[in-house]
Order: structure tokens, then C-alpha cells, then sequence
């Protein structure tokens, strides 16, 4: 529609336009309005905001994860709050993945075009990449919980990475689930892909599911 004539276009990049269609759907807040410097772009990321990690709460078993390591009794999906573990904050959630004894990683590879987030805006823009994790324990064993995000090129070259020391919990820990979260900004140019992986192991070597617990992982990307 660019393309009709000067005078539409001149209307399409109208700031006012943009920052009413904000208004109206809902993104608009009084105070961004010193902070907000592209209303057009600040519109369609809050359109596109979601979350990029699909199926994050095992609703539909282990679909969309890639099981990198699976040893021990391998991972398993469990009902909240399950044995010897505590509720999670969000009521939404309703089931967790569970580690074993031997290490237990599974990933996502996310396609940013796919998602509607095109080169130039992720080149010129480059909007904020907000990752977030929930792990517990069970009360009556010892794990460890890893978590490692990246930031690749076309050409799968590491542009940044998001890798925290391994959690380990003791034995007999209060089994309270906690959020691990990372932002992402002033990234280099030239991110096509996020590379999303987690999971951990029990640290007692038990049979079973004695290990670190996961669910309600995100990414979302700006505003």
C-alpha cells in the first residue's frame, strides 16, 4: 500500500496514526509516551508479543522439545504439585517435566522470521529478548538445574549467550518452585535464530524422578 501514492504513505508513517492504534488496542500508557521513539515499531511488537517457547507447560508431552540428553529413566511429564513438591504461583499451570539420575537437557530452536520478526527489525531496532524459567526441587532429594540461551546468526555462530552457573539444591530444601529470568539488549546485529535450553538431574542417583523439575519457560521479545 506503500507504493499507491506519497500522500498514503505519509499517512501510514504518521506518528499520530500509529500511537492511536496503540490507544486503542490497548498498548498505549500515558507514560511511554517520552520513551517511545517509533510508534510504528512499538505497535507491531506488541502485536507480535508472545510467547516463542511453544508447548512450555508439557501440556502436549514432550512436542516441540528437542530431547538433547536423556539418561537415567529419562524425562517425564508429572501432575503439580507432585511427590513431595509445592504449587507454582500461576494457577495455570498444571504439569512440569521431570529429570532422572542420569542428565536430562531438551532444547527449542527458534526461528525468528518464522515468527514474524523480520531481519531489519531485529538488524536496526534490535528489541529487547526477555528470557524466563521456572525449576524446583522435591523436598526429599538433591538436583541441579542448568539453563543456557543463545543468540545465533544464519549461520548458527553464537552472536551471545545466556549461561548462568548450575543451580544445585540440597537435600530436604523447602521444594519451592523459583524463576530464573535474563534480558537480552544491545545485541549484536545479525540474530536469526534463540537457541532455548534446560533441564538438570537429581544429584542422589536415585531410580526414578528425583531430579529437577522445569515448566512455564518463555521468550518474548519487546517492547
Amino acid at each position: 500500500c506503500r507504493l499507491v501514492c506519497r500522500q498514503w504513505r505519509y499517512v501510514v508513517d504518521l506518528t499520530t496514526l500509529w500511537k492511536r492504534k496503540c490507544q486503542r488496542e490497548g498498548f498505549y500508557l500515558q507514560n511511554l509516551d517520552r520513551s517511545v521513539s517509533d510508534w510504528k515499531i512499538f505497535y507491531m511488537l506488541c502485536n507480535l508479543k508472545r510467547n516463542l517457547i511453544k508447548n512450555p507447560c508439557a501440556e502436549e508431552n514432550f512436542q516441540y522439545w528437542k530431547l538433547d540428553k536423556n539418561d537415567g529413566d529419562r524425562w517425564k511429564v508429572e501432575n503439580l504439585p507432585g511427590p513431595h513438591g509445592n504449587g507454582i504461583p500461576d494457577p495455570k499451570v498444571h504439569k512440569y517435566f521431570v529429570t532422572s539420575y542420569g542428565p536430562c537437557l531438551k532444547s527449542q530452536l527458534i526461528t525468528l522470521q518464522k515468527e514474524g520478526y523480520w531481519n531489519q527489525l531485529m538488524d536496526e531496532k534490535r528489541p529487547e529478548i526477555v528470557v524466563k524459567d521456572w525449576y524446583a526441587a522435591r523436598f526429599d532429594s538433591g538436583c541441579r538445574y542448568e539453563l543456557t540461551v543463545r543468540l545465533l546468526s544464519e549461520d548458527y555462530i553464537v552472536l551471545e549467550e545466556f549461561c548462568p552457573e548450575p543451580v544445585v539444591i540440597e537435600q530436604w530444601s523447602d521444594a519451592m518452585w523459583r524463576e530464573i529470568s535474563h534480558t537480552f539488549q544491545n545485541y549484536p546485529p545479525g540474530v536469526r535464530y534463540i537457541w532455548f535450553q534446560h533441564g538438570g538431574q537429581d544429584t542422589q542417583f536415585w531410580a526414578g524422578w528425583y531430579g529437577i523439575r522445569v515448566t512455564n519457560s518463555s521468550i518474548t521479545i519487546g517492547p
